[in-house]
C-alpha cells in the first residue's frame, strides 16, 4: 500500500555563496526546510534567502533552533536549563519568525538541532522546556523530534502536534537513538546506503540498527543533513526512490 511522507532538510547553515546555492538547490527536492535561525548557525540574510526560496518552491519551512553554540555546531550538550533556555530558544524562533512575518510566511513547525534535539529524546524536563519556549513564540504549532523519543510521550499528554522524524543518513543504536557523531560510522557515506535506509523506513517502518538488529520506526518525515556529502545527489535520489516505491512525498498537514 502506498504511504505518505514528508522529506526535510536542516538549511541555512551556512553562509557561504555555494552552500545557499545548493540549499536552494535542495528546496527543489524536498518539501520541508529546517532554518538555522541564529543558534548554531544563520544570520538575517541567511534566513531571509532560505525562506524566500522556500516560499517560491511551496516548501514548508520550520525553526531549527539550537544549543547557542557556533563553535561546535550546536553538537555538543550545554548545561542549560528552565529560563535561560526558555529565551535562548524564544529569541532564535523569535528571529525567524520575525523575518517571515514581513515576508508574509507562516512557520510550519519546529525542529531543534543537533545535541539538542538528541538530548531532549531522554530527557522529558527538557523537552517541555522546549514546548514552552516554541508556544510561547508561536501558539499551537507542530514540533518535530526523533520518533519513539521522549518528545512524542511530552507532546502527547501536552495535546500539541507532534511529527515524528526519522533520518537518511545517521546509524541507529538499537535502542530507536541516534549513533553519536563521534563514533565511526555514525554518518552514513554510502548513497546507496542512504536510499535503502529511507525506503526501509518509509515503507516498512523498518531500520538496520548498527549492530545489526531490525528496530521498527514509525516516522512521518524524513531528514538530510545538507552538510552530508554528497546531500543534493542524496536527496535527488531518494525522493526518486521513493516516488518509484509508490510513496507520495508531501509536507505534513
Amino acid at each position: 500500500m502506498a504511504r505518505r511522507i514528508d522529506l526535510n532538510a536542516d538549511l541555512g547553515e551556512s553562509e557561504a555563496p555555494e552552500d545557499i546555492a545548493r540549499d536552494i538547490a535542495i528546496m527543489d527536492v524536498v518539501t520541508s526546510a529546517n532554518i538555522a535561525c541564529g543558534g548554531h548557525a544563520g544570520n538575517d540574510a541567511t534566513m531571509k534567502a532560505m525562506l524566500e526560496a522556500a516560499a517560491k518552491r511551496g516548501v514548508a519551512a520550520g525553526a531549527h533552533p539550537s544549543y547557542p553554540d557556533r563553535k561546535n555546531f550546536g553538537r555538543v550538550s550545554m548545561e542549560m536549563r528552565g529560563d535561560e533556555l526558555r529565551r535562548e530558544i524564544s529569541d532564535q524562533i523569535g528571529a525567524l519568525a520575525s523575518i517571515a512575518g514581513h515576508l508574509d510566511i507562516t512557520l510550519s513547525y519546529i525542529k531543534p538541532h543537533g545535541a539538542l534535539y538528541n538530548d531532549m529524546a531522554d530527557d522529558a524536563e527538557l523537552t517541555a522546556k522546549l514546548f514552552d519556549a516554541s508556544l510561547d513564540s508561536i501558539p499551537d504549532i507542530p514540533m518535530v523530534g526523533l520518533a519513539g523519543s521522549a518528545v512524542e510521550d511530552v507532546a502527547s499528554e501536552l495535546h500539541i502536534s507532534f511529527i515524528p522524524e526519522a533520518f537518511i543518513d545517521r546509524r541507529y543504536t538499537p535502542n530507536g537513538r541516534l549513533v553519536p557523531r563521534s563514533e565511526a560510522g555514525a554518518v552514513i557515506e554510502s548513497n546507496e546506503e542512504r536510499i535503502t535506509q529511507a525506503l526501509s523506513i518509509a515503507r516498512d517502518g523498518k531500520v538496520t540498527a548498527s549492530d545489526g538488529k531490525i528496530i521498527s520506526i514509525n516516522a512521518h518525515t524524513l531528514c538530510l543533513h545538507s552538510d552530508s556529502d554528497g546531500a543534493l545527489e542524496t536527496a535527488r535520489a531518494v525522493r526518486r526512490a521513493l516516488e518509484d516505491a509508490g510513496i507520495e512525498i508531501a509536507a505534513p498537514t
